[in-house]
């Protein structure tokens, strides 16, 4: 049995879902609450392969708020993070995915430390990000798209914002390695890390958010958005394709003009409808019987071929070779990317 952590956009969000989830207490109650709320399972899923093979597995709602950060809660959400773990492991499930920002503040504050949680031994084995197989779809997308623009990759240049983590590398060498991709630009706040990843890849040029974006034909945002920081699109090249990669996914409200084209990144649609709730009341997909997270997904491929293991785990240790194969899991049990504007 799989499982998948998840969590809800915002305050306003969280209390309008809890009453459709039957936590009418919930919806009613302000931040201190939810920083003191457990995790929950508040879902059961059943999905079905294109093969024919059946899996069952559990939605756990680690109840943390991006507003936990904002707020300088950081206690509150770290904690949340490992409590749904324990949850997960204490309700037997495999291999359990951390979406959204539940893989970003696992790495992030080094949780792995904590391996205890109350009477639970955690057993890490059981959980990946799912961070391979979002970067797998999204440079797919990538690939698809961008020639229904005009836009020819032997002639391009794609920046990636966000180019040092975990996903931003993952795209980085998959576009060095299995594109011809004509210039890549890396943009992060660490410039070390830069330097680091354009060593490795023998290319790539590092160069600040405001300067690089003009020059783009293509834009990967695998980052968090900075405070402050808006993109003007009358900056921005005519075609240009934006694939939304972060979370909240939200530039799509945010860049609205003729001629930037932009994607939700790292979604897959299933060839199947789902059996599930959960994202019917999140409301987070146009099509929520079948589009979800590719990172959920993951857990979900994991489960359908009896990997147990934390596939994706770790900083920069995605490889080409790992994108190839959860890639090619992908397509056996009939998921595909999200190609529509």
């Amino acid at each position: 049995m799989f499982g998948l952590i998840g969590h809800l956009n915002s305050l306003q969000h969280a209390q309008s879902v809890a009453n459709e989830l039957g936590y009418p207490d919930y919806a009613e109650q302000g931040l201190d609450f939810w920083c003191a709320a457990p995790p929950q399972i508040v879902d059961e899923i059943s999905v079905t392969s294109i093969t024919g093979q059946k899996i069952e597995g559990r939605y756990v709602e680690s109840c943390f708020l991006p507003e936990m950060l904002a707020a300088r809660r950081i206690k509150a959400a770290t904690r949340k993070v490992i409590n749904a773990m324990a949850l997960a492991q204490k309700q037997g499930l495999n291999i359990t995915a951390l979406g959204g920002f539940s893989s970003i503040i696992f790495e992030n504050f080094n949780l792995q430390q904590i391996s205890q949680v109350r009477n639970i031994k955690l057993e890490f084995e059981r959980f990946t990000t799912g961070n391979t197989h979002t970067a797998y779809i999204i440079c797919r997308q990538l690939e698809a798209l961008a020639p229904k623009l005009g836009i020819e990759l032997s002639k391009a240049t794609v920046a990636i914002c966000g180019a040092t983590g975990d996903i931003g590398s993952a795209v980085c060498r998959w576009l060095d390695a299995r594109t011809d991709v004509a210039e890549l630009i890396l943009i992060a706040r660490d410039r070390s890390r830069l330097q680091a990843l354009q060593e490795e890849l023998g290319r790539g040029k590092i160069m600040q958010l405001e300067e690089a974006l003009p020059c783009a034909d293509i834009v990967v945002w695998v980052a968090s958005m900075p405070k402050g920081v808006e993109i003007d699109p009358t900056t921005l090249k005519q075609p240009c394709l934006l694939l939304d990669g972060g979370y909240p996914k939200n530039l799509n409200s945010k860049i609205q003009h003729p001629g930037v084209y932009v994607v939700k990144g790292g979604i897959v649609e299933h060839a199947l409808d789902i059996d599930w709730r959960i994202m019917k009341i999140v409301n987070l997909m146009d099509v929520p019987a079948r589009q979800l997270f590719a990172c959920f997904a993951e857990s979900m491929l994991l489960e359908f071929e009896k990997w147990y293991t934390n596939f994706s785990w770790g900083r920069n240790r995605i490889t080409v070779e790992k994108m190839d194969l959860i890639g090619q899991l992908s397509v056996k049990h009939g998921f595909q990317p999200l190609l529509s504007f």
